[in-house]
């Protein structure tokens, strides 16, 4: 029975076009993971033309699909996979999706607002069972706590986080630097807090002033410590900069910031690069993972930014 319980099951690994770096990894992550590949092409009209090689092999075999949701035009190519893998004979169907997507769109502040967090959660719901039962849907770092609650019975949510990764990274760094964790928010405070507990924490809070949102100190003192921001995702990036100039103003040695999801629309991510013209340089380190495949590829080598790769928690988290 033991040895039953050791060995590890072999699983199959389909990917989108833009996750095929990350799914390469993963597989060479263990030898249980067999990468196999999909046709992306399309007819004339646009839709998808698709077909899943290998199809007549992969029954009764462990079964994933590694899927970037990077804007709604790839959305419906891989879902029409999503919902097609289950469906041929496998054993176990597992999604594997690190950036949920319109996570930040949960909440309903008026009547006639449309929490699209709630649709996406409600489509994943709907994949067919495979012979082996529900599909598990892994995900990285949800925006919103409550958002776990989104999904139907017909699906089993894996909720990951990178912070493990994030932890070995600053283990790292020089034994003489100070680490101070800074949440840019009550939100950030909430998720991470746990995850961090052993380091001394400070808490920014935006408030108020007129038509403006202004970061201030809420608690803590990052005086001569390097202090990274913790959060879970970046957009335009504008909160960390306004957290970055409070924390550097109270005295912080020097300042980085650790995201899982670097989504950084319209490239917003060139306002963190380091410039060679010998300006202040305000961030040490930006750290994301490579849960966003388009970020990842448009900030290689360049400073501050530095990946994290999540393929080994991903292969790790096939195994489940």
């Amino acid at each position: 029975m033991e040895n039953g319980a050791l060995t590890k099951k072999q699983v199959l690994l389909y990917h989108c076009v833009e996750m095929e770096e990350l799914a390469r990894k993963i597989a060479s992550e263990s030898d249980c993971i067999h990468l196999h590949s999909i046709n992306w092409r399309s007819f004339e009209d646009g839709f998808p033309n698709l077909f899943i090689n290998n199809a007549h092999n992969i029954r009764g075999q462990h079964v994933a699909f590694l899927a970037s949701f990077s804007s709604p035009a790839v959305i419906f190519e891989q879902l029409s996979v999503i919902f097609a893998l289950p469906r041929l004979f496998v054993a176990s169907f597992t999604l594997v999706l690190p950036f949920f997507p319109t996570g930040s769109f949960e909440r309903m502040e008026e009547e006639g607002d449309v929490a699209t967090a709630f649709t996406m959660a409600r489509i994943l719901s709907n994949i067919p069972i495979s012979r082996g039962g529900p599909t598990s849907v892994v995900i990285y770092d949800i925006h919103a706590l409550q958002e776990r609650f989104y999904f139907g019975d017909h699906v089993l949510p894996l909720f990951e986080t990178g912070i493990p990764l994030l932890k070995q990274r600053l283990q790292q760094l020089p034994q003489s630097e100070k680490i101070v964790i800074a949440f840019p928010d009550d939100g950030a405070w909430k998720r991470f807090y746990k995850q961090l507990g052993h380091y001394p924490a400070v808490i920014c809070t935006k408030v108020r002033e007129g038509d403006k949102r202004i970061v201030r100190l809420k608690e803590g003192n990052p005086a001569g410590c390097h202090v990274v921001i913790v959060d879970d995702l970046v957009q335009s990036g504008g909160t960390l900069i306004e957290c970055q100039k409070v924390l550097a103003a109270h005295g912080a040695a020097k300042v980085s910031a650790y995201v899982t999801h670097g989504v950084f629309p319209k490239r917003s991510w060139e306002r963190f690069i380091h410039k060679d013209d010998g300006s202040e340089k305000a961030f040490t380190y930006f750290w994301i993972t490579d849960s966003c495949p388009l970020t990842v590829k448009a900030i290689v080598d360049k400073a501050p930014f530095e990946v994290i790769s999540l393929a080994g928690s991903i292969a790790d988290a096939l195994q489940t």
